[in-house]
């Protein structure tokens, strides 16, 4: 494989908490970094606009979000990724951010997609659960079209309702015949959207697996969701993973 095709994960808490927790996870991706020799993506979201429940924990808002993100890079030196929600969202999160990630359920909305592309920013779409990895030439080309330079493409799962999501494994290959660079998700596509009373639920169990699939696939990338301690995560706490067992994982990837 080529250097600029080695893997590249991705990984962070959900959403932003606080920043002891915040600094808890940039340490471990700067030493696993340093001892795989990778480039972990440091990741959390500012805002989470489409939680289940409107009185489930949103994130800080972007402004503060983006100074705690920005001390993170400064501390740290790691690159950084989150999504964006609104189209107005776009410019002034490129200043902070390495990679802007437009969120699955609106893979497809054209005024999303062209204000990331003309920032200049490595974009990351995360396939829509209503969409085949073939139909994401659509999304994509709106952001080539639009003067985007590097787009990544996310495979989460498919759902067919009833709280939960299906991975099939084909769209990775099929997503590669477009962009050179798919990542697998392994941590969302284990959710049970919706499942636990208001807010979503899933299976962390199974994320090693998805990740080893995913490899024998071709994905190129994989994102994890880690939390130090996920029973008492804000948000996505029932798939994510814990931080001590990140190292595993990412390790039976190499």
């Amino acid at each position: 494989m080529s250097e600029e095709m080695k893997p590249i994960f991705i990984a962070g808490p959900c959403v932003i908490e606080s920043q002891d927790c915040l600094d808890a996870v940039a340490q471990e991706l700067v030493r696993l970094n340093a001892q795989y020799g990778l480039e972990i993506i440091f990741k959390a979201s500012f805002d989470k606009a489409n939680r289940t429940s409107i009185s489930s924990y949103r994130g800080p808002g972007m402004e503060k979000g983006l100074q705690m993100l920005a001390d993170i890079k400064a501390r740290y030196g790691l690159q950084l990724l989150t999504d964006i929600h609104e189209a107005y969202q776009a410019a002034p999160v490129s200043e902070v951010v390495d990679v802007l990630q437009i969120p699955a359920f609106l893979c497809r909305q054209t005024d999303l997609l062209v204000a990331a592309a003309r920032t200049g920013k490595r974009i990351n779409i995360k396939k829509a659960q209503f969409l085949s990895g073939a139909d994401m030439q659509y999304p994509v080309q709106k952001v080539l079209e639009s003067g985007g330079k590097e787009v990544w493409l996310t495979e989460r799962g498919n759902s067919f309702g009833y709280n939960n999501l299906v991975v099939d494994f084909r769209n990775i290959p099929d997503m590669l015949r477009i962009v050179p660079r798919v990542i697998m998700d392994c941590t969302h596509s284990v959710q049970r959207p919706g499942a636990a009373g208001g807010k979503t639920g899933g299976n962390r169990e199974f994320v090693p697996a998805m990740a080893l699939a995913a490899k024998a696939f071709g994905a190129t990338g994989y994102f994890f969701e880690t939390h130090p301690d996920p029973e008492r995560a804000l948000s996505d706490g029932p798939n994510m993973l814990y931080l001590k067992d990140l190292e595993q994982v990412v390790a039976s990837l190499l």
